[in-house]
């Protein structure tokens, strides 16, 4: 048995810098990766996907991430994913899990990579990168440890309905701002996270920021709590703070 670590990603900032004639935008953004992660043990001896943890939403067919990289790779094996990262909280959490899979395979191009996702090329480096284009341009950048607290909503965004929204949003003559150009977007398809923020940000400030295309929000730096993980009940239910940091590429 094969032990894998499928680590978050973490948009630090997000610039739509084009939308294309195919409907893909073209994005400007730094991506880190965390050592808040999911855990994959795979039996190379075996042809199966389980899912343990919580989150039943997650599909176990051909449209699986971590089934659709073994078909990239051309291996069978059977894999218990151990979850923890939310399906649809801008985490890239399917995207970390075919990742895991594709370098334990020894690795793809990144254009192969972008076949399973626009994340999935950053989450086979890892680490700190600047991501562009539909996320198959990447520049490594430094490591730099940072402490993070993420903030986990009890529900999910959908990321095409967000850029859905963003390009309704441009059409009608807004113009993208602020650290990260889909918050707009995110607030209006989930109007429970526009309020979930308001009520953080009206403690903590600007400090809370989207996480991709949410519903994940972030501070910068750890809260003097005390302890990694708690919960509060926020405005549209509980919310989780859980502390994390950033972690090295894995190349």
């Amino acid at each position: 048995m094969i032990e894998l670590y499928a680590p978050a990603k973490l948009t630090w900032y997000l610039e739509v810098t084009r939308r294309r004639d195919d409907g893909l935008h073209e994005l400007r953004s730094e991506m880190v990766t965390l050592e808040y992660a999911d855990r994959l043990e795979v039996d190379e001896a075996s042809d199966f996907l389980r899912l343990e943890g919580p989150f039943s939403e997650v599909p176990l067919d051909e449209h699986n991430l971590v089934t659709r990289a073994l078909d990239l790779v051309g291996r069978r094996a059977g894999v218990t994913l151990h979850k923890i990262i939310p399906p649809g909280g801008g985490l890239g959490g399917g995207s970390a899990d075919a990742a895991a899979i594709l370098r334990w395979a020894g690795g793809v191009s990144n254009e192969a990579a972008l076949s399973l996702g626009g994340d999935v090329p950053f989450c086979q480096l890892g680490g700190r990168a600047l991501v562009e284009g539909v996320g198959e341009r990447l520049t490594p950048l430094p490591d730099e440890q940072r402490d993070v607290t993420l903030v986990l909503l009890g529900f999910g965004l959908n990321t095409r309905a967000c850029y859905q929204a963003f390009d309704e949003l441009l059409d009608g003559g807004a113009t993208p701002r602020g650290r990260n150009h889909l918050e707009a977007a995110a607030r209006l398809v989930e109007p429970r996270l526009g309020e979930t923020m308001d009520w953080l940000r009206a403690t903590l400030g600007d400090r809370v920021h989207l996480a991709g295309s949410g519903s994940t929000l972030f501070v910068e730096g750890h809260l003097e709590r005390g302890v990694e993980t708690w919960d509060v009940l926020g405005p549209e239910g509980v919310v989780q703070f859980r502390q994390t940091i950033t972690t090295p590429s894995a190349a």
